[in-house]
């Protein structure tokens, strides 16, 4: 009577094991609130005065007011809390900032917007928002215009502009 070899038994072994576990990997869907950075330049070739990284929700039928509340603290966009970084001390919304990366918060209202600078950065949502870390809070003016179905930011004549729906919130730059 012959008895199996020891050393294949042994590879074949290692090899199922191995392959089952290679195939177990899962992999994150698309993310239904993308990521999307925005960037403020003096001029196309200059460096960067500051940079917006934030996740984009979108309506898709709901009303802007149940995923950003009036008067309630809102993260600015979805997933974890928009963040900004100024690359130099600048003047925001009328106020100078100094140079640093902060989590950019927003109170919408019907007519004006609190805009939050927090020193509590990498932080899910507005959950465990501190107002006793705010760094600055502007008031922004709403206005509207075309219909935006993904939440946006975007800099374009001085201003940050927040986009979302019909409404416009713009915090002048210097």
């Amino acid at each position: 009577m012959k008895k199996p070899a020891l050393i294949p038994t042994i590879v074949l072994a290692f090899t199922l094991v191995f392959s089952i576990q290679a195939n177990a990997q899962k992999f994150a869907k698309l993310d239904k609130s993308p990521l999307d950075i925005a960037y403020y330049k003096t001029d196309r070739n200059a460096p960067p005065m500051i940079k917006v990284i934030y996740s984009r929700p979108q309506l898709n039928g709901r009303d802007m007011s149940t995923l950003a509340p009036m008067g309630k603290v809102w993260r600015t966009g979805a997933n974890e809390a928009t963040e900004i970084k100024f690359y130099k001390d600048t003047k925001f919304g009328g106020k100078e900032v100094k140079a640093g990366t902060y989590s950019l918060y927003t109170i919408p209202g019907e007519t004006e917007w609190t805009i939050i600078l927090s020193k509590d950065t990498d932080v899910w949502g507005a959950y465990g928002y501190k107002e006793d870390n705010d760094v600055l809070r502007v008031k922004a003016l709403v206005s509207s215009g075309d219909a935006v179905e993904a939440f946006s930011i975007a800099f374009a004549d001085d201003n940050m502009y927040l986009a979302w729906g019909t409404t416009r919130v713009a915090v002048p730059l210097k």
